[in-house]
């Protein structure tokens, strides 16, 4: 796929699927809803359904010749997979502990990715309605509620004080040396791919994920900062890509504002 086929028009499309696999959430968002735990025990309900098959039918509408793997349906084998070069990867409900805990921080996640390199990205967050989004070569961008769409950029590293994202339900001892080794800090724990945008928009500095993550929880907020100014990379400082083995886990990761930065001396 060439990037002149990624426009503001398809953009838009998806920034719309979005917003209706977010309404679904909300609907189930204020009842009473129930929780069931998948095999790794992380929770599910209905509203990642809702929204899986609204993205999925969503998706298809714009080009039914990509693909789509979402967190509900990704046991694909990798032989299927690594055939295609053009595909949606999506988190129909990113943050499904916070979505439990009912603090509105989760969000509704869609990227497509070519040949192994997010290039487009939609995080929309379903209680606010505020959405970051980008696409290769288009910039980033925020759009608060019902406003007008801002574009967005990572800052420098401050002089005084680093701020980090942390996750409010994952953190882990590696995490907190890391934070540690920074120096002076302030944490911002917020949950899903949030933090990831907090980066992208210069409100934090870094955001380091040593623990267990899957590629869509990654795929749409990589687009985002990368097109911001910022990178989103493994320990070694590489940029992570999608679908390149059997496994669809996400190395250790670090999303980062400033390159000039050596963050390799923290770790």
């Amino acid at each position: 796929m060439g990037n002149n086929l990624i426009d503001q028009k398809l953009l838009d499309s998806v920034m719309t699927v979005a917003a209706a696999a977010a309404q679904e959430i909300l609907a189930v968002y204020d009842t009473d809803f129930g929780v069931r735990r998948k095999e790794d025990h992380s929770p599910l309900t209905e509203a990642d359904m809702a929204a899986h098959h609204c993205i999925v039918d969503g998706l298809g509408c714009l080009d039914p010749a990509w693909p789509v793997i979402t967190e509900e349906s990704a046991k694909l084998p990798f032989a299927e997979r690594a055939q295609w070069r053009d595909y949606w990867l999506v988190d129909p409900l990113d943050g499904t502990r916070e979505f439990v805990k009912r603090n509105g921080e989760f969000t509704v996640n869609i990227a497509l990715i070519s040949d192994h390199d997010s290039v487009l990205g939609v995080v929309l967050v379903p209680v606010t309605g505020d959405c970051y989004f980008a696409a290769r070569g288009l910039g980033a961008f925020k759009r608060e509620g019902g406003g007008k769409a801002q574009a967005i950029q990572v800052r420098k590293r401050p002089t005084d004080h680093l701020v980090v994202a942390g996750s409010r339900s994952h953190g882990t001892p590696s995490t907190a040396d890391f934070i540690q080794r920074l120096g002076r800090t302030e944490l911002i724990a917020i949950g899903s791919s949030l933090k990831s945008c907090l980066v992208a928009e210069g409100r934090a500095d870094v955001y380091p994920r040593f623990g267990p993550t899957s590629e869509w929880d990654t795929a749409a907020a990589q687009c985002i900062v990368e097109e911001a100014g910022g990178q989103l990379t493994d320990q070694a400082l590489e940029p992570l890509r999608y679908n390149t083995k059997d496994s669809l886990l996400n190395p250790s990761f670090l999303a980062f504002g400033d390159a000039a930065e050596d963050w390799r001396k923290y770790m």
